[in-house]
């Protein structure tokens, strides 16, 4: 083979890389999932989104039945509401719940919609309740460090010795002992 041959070749292997690399970008972005046809809108408030993002699918029993279509600001409420796209051929109660969960090892975020027992289902323009907020690991992360770190600081108090004094002074000593132990007395 001559030198142009090979470039030619190391080029078509690039191209291929490229749009491989594309193509990945593309599905772990939510990008390269067909419409789901006819759509009815809802909404619903939640005080924390986490990394949820528009396009980002709306599941229920792990079925992808919708998508989020906007997520926005409310100031005077300070929460976010987010515009839900559900396909039409899927009616849910209006007691539904929606609460935002986590997949896979990236940590995509999507709405989980769990059907409530109403008889009356959701319309165009209705709003969801009953809704969760995304667990932000952060938050769980500092809230456990905080609670061991109080735990600390209360297990490093002295001990009450005033048990110790005055069962001495009764002269019981399985009470003394017990004391002496750390034992809850009798």
């Amino acid at each position: 083979m001559d030198r142009t041959t090979i470039d030619l070749w190391v080029g078509v292997f690039v191209a291929l890389g490229m749009a491989a690399l594309l193509g990945l970008a593309m599905k772990v972005g939510n990008l390269t999932s067909a419409n789901i046809g006819p759509t009815y809108s809802v909404s619903a408030a939640f005080e924390n989104v986490g990394s949820l993002k528009p396009h980002a699918p709306v599941k229920s029993a792990g079925v992808v039945v919708g998508r989020v279509d906007s997520i926005n600001f409310d100031g005077s409420k300070f929460e976010a509401v987010v515009k839900i796209n559900i396909d039409q051929r899927y009616a849910f109660p209006k007691d539904t719940f929606a609460n935002i969960y986590t997949a896979g090892l990236l940590g995509e975020q999507y709405i989980g919609l769990e059907a409530g027992g109403d008889e009356a289902n959701l319309k165009n323009g209705d709003k969801i309740t009953q809704t969760q907020d995304a667990i932000v690991l952060e938050k769980m992360i500092s809230q456990f460090l905080f609670s061991k770190a109080s735990e600390t600081k209360s297990d490093s108090k002295e001990p009450d010795v005033k048990p110790l004094a005055s069962a001495k002074a009764s002269g019981s000593k399985a009470v003394t002992k017990a004391v002496e132990l750390g034992d809850p007395g009798f």
